[in-house]
């Protein structure tokens, strides 16, 4: 079959590291351009510091939007208009209505729209998700502990109106939690520790429900955390299994047995879906951890900086 020829709009460290090596692994996707407005990228296909301009000289099978997501919903919208294939980064948007928006506009183009959530494809949640569904959820804790001066260095973006926040990482740990959960999960409380001088939150606390569950669900994210990062989820099925996903989803541990690492990046995977939703001219539109955000900024009891 032909190669889908793809474009990488926004490069980033994201880009860089992970869809790069994705997209040149694979052997159905060929890398024809890249937009960065700002600095070359060192990839060797040409670069716009637009993405119309791009779209009009270039008109690629299919994009990877990796921008901040701000602009996400304008440029996938210029997109899927011309029958251009998108899968967006997470989040997918600022808002439910974008994304809501977007899934409108490909349904009558038979265009695929994919909302990514990279920790999903991590084989380590997959197997705790399977083990879940067979056993029943008990309880589930989330701890994601992380120094925002380490991963996101000078990125004022993050703490302004659209930014996030803690829920730029944390969303990660909530993407995974919605697929572990049997039902869907329900927001009951929440705390939000407001960044100073910003208006996005630098640590939360939620608390969940879910239909079926016996126990506790809690997440605990903050990005104040100066010690080593701590990206875990700790599972008891309600058969009494222990499960913990670490380092992100990249390990699991199932019991006293000893900890599991995927054979790869999340990436890949991601990237064979993209693969099937193309040639099928499907969508897969998940905004579950979106939906949840959201909920949180509702819901939440907003406390100054400490």
């Amino acid at each position: 079959m032909a190669e889908i020829r793809i474009a990488i709009i926004g490069f980033g460290k994201i880009a860089h590291d992970q869809h790069v090596p994705a997209i040149a692994a694979n052997a159905a996707f060929k890398l024809v351009a890249a937009v960065s407005p700002r600095a070359a990228p060192s990839v060797d296909v040409p670069v716009f510091q637009d993405h119309g301009e791009m779209l009009r000289q270039i008109r690629p099978d299919a994009v990877a939007i990796c921008t901040p997501p701000g602009p996400r919903h304008a440029i996938a919208r210029d997109c899927l208009d011309l029958g251009v294939h998108v899968l967006l980064e997470k989040p997918p948007g600022v808002t439910l209505g974008e994304v809501m928006d977007l899934a409108k506009l490909c349904e009558p183009r038979r265009v695929s729209l994919f909302t990514t959530w990279h920790a999903q494809y991590n084989e380590g949640v997959g197997e705790a998700a399977r083990r879940v569904a067979e056993e029943g959820l008990h309880s589930l804790r989330i701890d994601w502990f992380e120094n925002v001066e380490k991963w996101h260095p000078g990125q004022q973006w993050i703490w302004q109106p659209g930014g996030f926040g803690v829920f730029d990482a944390g969303i990660n740990a909530l993407s995974i939690a919605t697929l572990l959960s049997p039902s869907v999960l329900l927001l009951r409380k929440a705390r939000m520790h407001l960044h100073q001088g910003g208006q996005q939150p630098i640590a939360a606390r939620l608390t969940m429900e879910s239909s079926g569950a016996t126990g506790p669900i809690e997440a605990m994210l903050d990005w104040r955390h100066k010690g080593e990062e701590r990206w875990t989820i700790e599972v008891t099925t309600r058969a009494g299994t222990r499960l913990v996903l670490s380092e992100g989803g990249a390990v699991l541990r199932i019991g006293d047995g000893h900890p599991r690492r995927g054979a790869g990046s999340e990436y890949p995977a991601l990237y064979a879906r993209f693969e099937e939703l193309v040639r099928t001219q499907e969508s897969h539109i998940d905004v579950e951890p979106l939906r949840l955000t959201a909920d949180a900024y509702m819901l939440a009891e907003r406390l100054a900086a400490d």
